[in-house]
């Protein structure tokens, strides 16, 4: 009698099919948060824009079909024509009239100053913000974090540096797993360790406490 061979272990099927389902939803789990994610805000800001929109003007009024994402492309229109004509002399009398009638009002003012300072800083295209990943000790000597750097110091924030040949660098430090939330610091340049890796590696380390990490820059071969 020829020897059978053995049968596969119960286990090892098990196994086998735990695998193939975690290697499923690694392929299906970005796509399909993703979609939703779009899917979301896409419907998110139709909400807010359509009930502005006059109903003769719909898509749905003409071809019957609500389509998702109008008011997103309504949004995006209508902010490209704001910004144009802000940046002519007539837009920019009216926006000066309009901020000098906000600026009368006292807490319509507080609030719109407010605002208006976010912006600009956020959506500055003068200067370089949050261009670039660094490390600091923190919150101890000899513990490193990852941090943004925000932008130089200025004004009184700046005189309180020790040596005003090292200057002060504003870094915004994230914290896990919502980057949207963290500390501001003030650091001088010097103790400051900036990295090579693009702002998105940089957010995917952090969001992912640590598992997603950049991939190694190949270095040039010498001879």
């Amino acid at each position: 009698m020829t020897p059978t061979e053995p049968k596969p272990k119960p286990r090892r099927r098990f196994a086998a099919i735990r695998a193939s389902f975690l290697t499923g939803l690694v392929v299906i789990l970005p796509i399909g948060l993703t979609a939703w994610l779009i899917w979301t805000v896409a419907g998110w800001v139709d909400g807010w824009v359509l009930p502005l929109v006059p109903h003769e003007l719909r898509p749905e009024h003409y071809i019957g079909v609500n389509l998702r994402g109008i008011g997103v492309l309504i949004f995006l229109l209508f902010t490209l024509v704001v910004g144009w004509f802000a940046k002519g002399f007539f837009g920019r009398a009216l926006l000066r009239l309009g901020e000098a009638i906000v600026n009368r009002m006292p807490v319509v003012r507080s609030v719109y100053s407010g605002i208006k300072q976010i912006a600009e800083t956020v959506f500055s295209q003068g200067e370089e913000k949050f261009d670039r990943a660094c490390i600091i000790e923190y919150p101890r000597p000899g513990v490193k974090a990852m941090a943004f750097v925000s932008a130089r110091t200025k004004g009184e924030i700046a005189r309180l540096a020790d040596n005003p040949e090292d200057p002060l660098i504003a870094v915004f430090m994230p914290t896990t797993p919502n980057p949207t939330s963290g500390f501001l610091m003030f650091v001088p340049q010097s103790q400051i360790t900036y990295l090579d890796m693009p702002i998105e590696d940089a957010a995917k380390l952090i969001i992912s406490a640590g598992l997603v990490y950049p991939s190694e820059k190949e270095q040039p071969q010498t001879r």
